[in-house]
């Protein structure tokens, strides 16, 4: 017997280490790198928003289409590289809460968890929304009877119950389901586009990109709209208690949905806006662009099959959203600044029940009563995506300004994460004020409703931080190595009470 082979045969006991996780509870290392980029997938649902998105930020201004995708890009690039600096360090189901906290403090960790937060359950229900959306527009092509209200509701209660079962049988199930959900439904849309760009003839990248007819003040507000195709990229981290090798495969998960996104994106935005000025047509004011554009080139029955995929891509990101929302609820309950409950997982499946529980209610009711109440499905979708955007890019500001502190207190700070963190928080505030002065004169309530959103966040985080000096201490917890997970370890004895 070798050396080598005695000692991993009887290695010297190590007592540094604890019998479980801050995390315990979770299926701890049960995923794979698919899996995790799966997480980060069905959250951005490259499928949906490569349709929807494109839609929303050429009702904007269609010349700058095109340049606000590209720009929205390369500022995901550079946030994936910010969150990315955390991930490749520490394991944390909270993600961009927990990172934010070890970067700034708890009450900066508090609020960038509040806008985590609001960024990931409103996109669940623009999601709901979105499903709700396409599936009535199916049912009610082939049965008119059915195009009404109604259908939306009880379309957007059936996907909210398939969305809990998913979640409580485990982070396996879900993220499997979700990538083929949105392998299948990506290859549909890029055979199509590809198809699609392929009859339209030879394109005018000038034309379509809008050389010489960009406002910036439109280009801002549509990289604002179009940053929402990307958000929820970030997701991954969530799943790092979870993940084998976490620092390795979350932020690889993170870098390659943004830059396959992005492909995709630009190749719907090209697609779209080209189709539509060789048809002579207003994309702004388009129902259904692939629709459209499927029926006027020939490929009607491919338009149907393209809705059924945008619907099942849907269903895949409230699937996402919602399992990022529960990590994060979880975390907190853990940490303390929430009710114990929400840290409570399921003894069998590993989940978190307790966020499942706390959660799921509030993302199906809040859209189901924005329906009942008469508010139009494409209002509702503008208005959910405005709101959990600004939620998602405040989040992404607070954690790219977190980050070269974070360094700097490990003493790993480099010029160049600090220059990409700070001109992204900086880029991000400008995009995001813009947004919101252009939305404010459209006459849309989005500004109202995030600013009491941010009133009642504050106020939150205000009394926490007074009520709860001794709980905020323990605010960032993340995932740990345990006496398992070390070879000759032996867990320390609790101390004594």
């Amino acid at each position: 017997m070798t050396a080598l082979e005695r000692a991993i045969a009887h290695p010297d006991p190590v007592h540094s280490f604890g019998d479980r996780s801050p995390m315990h509870g979770l299926d701890r290392r049960s995923v794979g790198f698919w899996d995790v980029m799966a997480q980060s997938v069905s959250a951005v649902a490259p499928a949906a928003a490569a349709l929807t998105v494109v839609l929303l930020v050429a009702g904007i201004s269609v010349p700058a289409t095109v340049v606000s995708i590209l720009i929205a890009g390369v500022l995901s690039v550079g946030v994936a590289r910010t969150v990315s600096l955390f991930a490749r360090r520490m394991a944390a189901a909270g993600s961009i809460y927990t990172y934010t906290a070890r970067g700034l403090g708890p009450a900066t960790g508090l609020a960038a968890g509040s806008a985590i937060l609001v960024g990931y359950g409103v996109i669940a229900m623009f999601a709901l929304l979105g499903g709700a959306y396409y599936i009535t527009f199916l049912l009610g092509s082939v049965w008119p009877a059915l195009d009404g209200p109604v259908t939306v509701a009880v379309a957007l209660v059936a996907e909210a119950a398939f969305v809990a079962i998913v979640l409580v049988l485990g982070i396996r199930l879900s993220s499997r389901i979700a990538l083929i959900v949105e392998c299948v439904s990506v290859a549909l849309i890029v055979v199509l586009l590809v198809v699609l760009l392929t009859l339209i003839g030879p394109v005018d990248i000038g034309s379509v990109v809008g050389v010489g007819e960009w406002s910036w003040g439109a280009i801002a507000a549509g990289s604002v709209i179009a940053l929402t195709a990307f958000v929820g990229f970030e997701s991954a981290a969530t799943l790092g208690v979870e993940a084998r090798s976490p620092l390795r495969t979350v932020p690889r998960a993170i870098l390659w949905t943004v830059i396959l996104s992005g492909g995709l994106y630009v190749l719907a935005a090209v697609t779209q806006v080209a189709g539509f000025e060789a048809l002579g047509g207003d994309l702004a004011g388009s129902a259904s662009p692939i629709n459209e554009l499927t029926a006027a080139f020939g490929l009607g029955p491919w338009g149907v099959i393209a809705d059924i995929g945008i619907a099942a891509s849907f269903i895949a990101c409230a699937i996402g959203s919602t399992t990022a929302l529960t990590r994060v609820l979880f975390a907190m309950g853990r940490d303390g600044v929430l009710p114990r409950v929400a840290g409570a997982t399921h003894r069998r499946h590993g989940t978190p029940i307790g966020a499942i529980v706390l959660s799921l209610p509030v993302i199906t009711v809040v859209p189901l009563v924005l329906i009942l109440a008469g508010v139009g499905i494409r209002d509702a979708m503008h208005l959910t995506i405005a709101i959990g955007g600004a939620g998602y890019i405040v989040a992404y500001i607070l954690v790219s300004v977190a980050a070269p502190f974070f360094l700097r207190r490990i003493g790993e700070l480099t010029f160049w994460s600090t220059a990409v963190s700070l001109v992204s928080a900086a880029v991000l505030t400008a995009t995001l004020v813009t947004f919101f002065v252009w939305d404010a004169a459209s006459g849309s309530v989005a500004i109202w409703v995030v600013a009491g959103l941010a009133a009642i966040a504050a106020t939150g985080v205000l009394v926490r931080v007074r009520r709860g000096r001794e709980t905020l201490r323990t605010i960032g917890s993340y995932d740990e190595p345990v006496a398992a997970d070390v070879l000759g370890g032996v867990a320390r004895p609790d101390p004594p009470r």
